[in-house]
């Protein structure tokens, strides 16, 4: 069907749809990000914390859902012109992208040693301190997952740096809470949303 003009609309140049029109809505990409970063840090962060060990498991859920997942997120969130949640979900994905890379070694290149490991964790640190002043404009929620995440990368980078496992288990048992709190989030986000009020506060 086409719109439908009358001589008065016409006039102020305003168009009359069609009542079966669909209207056009964005959906929020924010729990599928949450999701990607949340459930993958907790896998991973079950072998840090000596929990599990690292396996394929890991690396395909690193690559799928707290990668490509996280990616995705984050283009949405640049459509929505969201740049804080574009550049987090973004980077983030590409950081899971870029550590299975490290694992697996499809280049055939050195490879990581722990004070490579360790400048590589101290940068992601800074990025998601600063990540992090950013959400003090934003809900109680995000600021957890931001500070525990900060958290967790200061405790990954030391103890690569020192080579001590102590301070990885620590660094593991942050990351489960960590990754939790975005799960939380994630689905407070789905049901609030789905039920119009706040149920699970955030």
């Amino acid at each position: 069907m086409f719109p439908i003009y009358t001589a008065a609309h016409a006039a102020k140049k305003e168009v009359i749809m069609p009542a079966n029109s669909l209207e056009n809505k964005t959906a929020n990409p924010g729990p599928l990000g949450l999701l990607g970063f949340g459930m993958t840090t907790v896998l991973l962060n079950l072998h840090n914390a000596g929990i599990i060990e690292l396996s394929i498991v890991i690396v395909a859920m690193g690559f799928a859902l707290g990668g490509t997942a996280q990616i995705v997120a984050g283009i949405c969130e640049f459509r929505k012109g969201n740049t804080f949640g574009g550049t987090a979900f973004s980077a983030y994905g590409f950081f899971w992208w870029s550590l299975c890379l490290i694992w697996i070694n499809p280049f055939g290149v050195n490879p990581a040693d722990a004070v490579s490991m360790g400048f590589y964790l101290a940068l992601w640190c800074i990025f998601t301190f600063f990540m992090f002043l950013g959400t003090l404009a934003h809900n109680v929620i995000t600021r957890i997952v931001f500070l525990s995440l900060t958290v967790l990368f200061f405790l990954l980078s030391i103890g690569d740096f020192t080579e001590k496992s102590d301070i990885k288990v620590i660094a593991g048992y942050v990351g489960i809470f960590c990754g939790l709190s975005a799960i939380y989030s994630a689905m407070a986000q789905i049901v609030n949303g789905e039920h119009g009020r706040k149920i699970f506060p955030t």
